[in-house]
């Protein structure tokens, strides 16, 4: 008989309740949500309501640490990824990082690459918000000479954004295309954590964060999060165009970058790996 594969989820919010909605209803098959943790318990005890298979809320990082999972799936923050990432390595537990943006911190990317050899575990991020990741992985090992992404998303992805507050300016009064960032990824996914986490994703399966290009804009003419990939290289160039419906519950990140969280789990768990 198959083991199914047993996860724990670290955030309630939007994109890990609708990670263990999925897995709950069998979108995913062979995976087992066994655990979910969250600084907010209410958000917890939401969650596992609706759930059918009712997994243990944990009441602290360590409950979750002390069970008997495969993979912990990080679905809450930067900060998260920053403060959890190691001890769920050292703990035997592979990782699913959401938050990826926190990878652009060198530091932090070179201890987990060690942690994870070191421990014999894998970290797991998905392709995010874009397609493409494949083609750069790919493009990459003959050399990439330049990574532009070009986001446009409407103006209610950056209520409450607090670099565009220091801007002053008010996202539901701008009436034409306004640039807001233009720079390294590193910097994109400093500023705006929970805007441009594909910033990241891009650099890591490519040319990294200091070289990948990043422009941001608030477009009150688009009502969906598009992200515009250009590659050139050895192999040629490339540029994709993705138009991506935004989450329900968040606004400030796509579907698809949640679907992709569900694709990569059942290829973790599917016998043929494709890409």
């Amino acid at each position: 008989m198959v083991r199914n594969l047993v996860v724990g989820i670290i955030g309630c919010g939007a994109i890990g309740g609708f990670i263990a909605r999925s897995i709950d209803s069998g979108v995913v098959p062979r995976v087992e949500v066994r655990v979910v943790y969250d600084r907010n318990i209410d958000r917890c005890e939401a969650l596992v309501s609706d759930l059918r298979c009712k997994p243990r809320i944990a009441r602290s990082f360590d409950e979750l640490l002390s069970e008997d999972l495969d993979l912990v799936i990080e679905a809450a923050s930067q900060d998260a990824v920053r403060m959890y990432a190691i001890p769920i390595l050292r703990s035997g537990k592979d990782l699913m990082i959401m938050s990826v943006g926190a990878l652009v911190d060198e530091d932090l990317l070179s201890r987990i690459r060690e942690e994870a050899s070191r421990m014999g575990r894998r970290v797991y991020i998905p392709s995010g918000a874009v397609v493409g990741v494949d083609g750069i992985r790919a493009a990459c090992i003959g050399g990439i000479r330049r990574v532009v992404l070009t986001t446009r998303k409407p103006p209610r992805s950056f209520i409450g954004d607090e670099y565009v507050e220091k801007m002053s300016i008010d996202p539901e009064s701008v009436r034409e295309p306004t640039l807001i960032f233009d720079g390294s990824a590193r910097d994109a996914c400093r500023l705006l954590p929970r805007s441009v986490n594909i910033a990241s994703t891009i650099a890591l399966a490519g040319i990294g964060a200091d070289r990948t290009s990043v422009k941001i804009y608030i477009d009150p003419g688009v009502d969906r999060n598009i992200h515009e990939l250009y590659v050139e290289g050895e192999f040629g160039e490339f540029r994709i165009e993705t138009r991506n419906v935004q989450f329900p519950l968040n606004p400030k990140t796509s579907m698809i970058a949640a679907l992709s969280a569900l694709a990569l789990l059942k290829s973790i768990v599917d016998p043929i790996k494709i890409g």
